[in-house]
């Protein structure tokens, strides 16, 4: 299991007076990815036009290039501002496959001190019912102390 507050102390050193979100979604991976054996793809998709994803940093294999927010988990996240907590990719209707090994997805909204939706955050596992509520509420509050000082996507 992830070891959050020391998680969380790592990602505030490393971030600290840091605005740039690239830089940060970056750092963030990077960090995240490393802490936790069930994180095999671990990344950020951006909003960079009306109703469309690209990937931004990640840590992992290949992402997909281009998710609207009309598909799969990623565009769910965007699309509602919800955390999408997939226990299992094959039940989810409109999945995108970037990885045929991914069997449970995370996926938080990451939004700008303005509250205005920058991006999504993306975890996915191997492992069938990888992630728990626990993962989503911790990794939220990282997300939001991060992204607090961001003016703009």
């Amino acid at each position: 299991m992830t070891d959050y507050p020391a998680l969380a102390a790592r990602i505030a050193a490393l971030t600290e007076g840091e605005t740039d979100p690239v830089a940060l979604m970056a750092t963030v991976a990077c960090e995240v990815h490393h802490a936790d054996d069930r994180f095999d793809w671990t990344g950020f998709y951006r909003v960079v036009a009306p109703e469309l994803l690209k990937i931004g940093p990640y840590q992992g294999g290949h992402g997909c290039l281009v998710i609207p927010f009309s598909r799969g988990v990623c565009g769910a996240a965007a699309r509602s501002g919800q955390v999408q907590l997939v226990p299992d990719v094959e039940a989810f209707p409109g999945h995108i496959a970037c990885a045929s090994s991914t069997r449970s997805e995370i996926v938080l909204p990451v939004r700008n001190g303005a509250g205005v939706l920058i991006g999504v955050f993306d975890i996915d596992s191997d492992r069938p019912a990888a992630f728990t509520e626990d993962d989503a509420r911790e990794l939220a509050a990282i997300l939001e102390r991060v992204f607090a000082g961001v003016a703009h996507g």
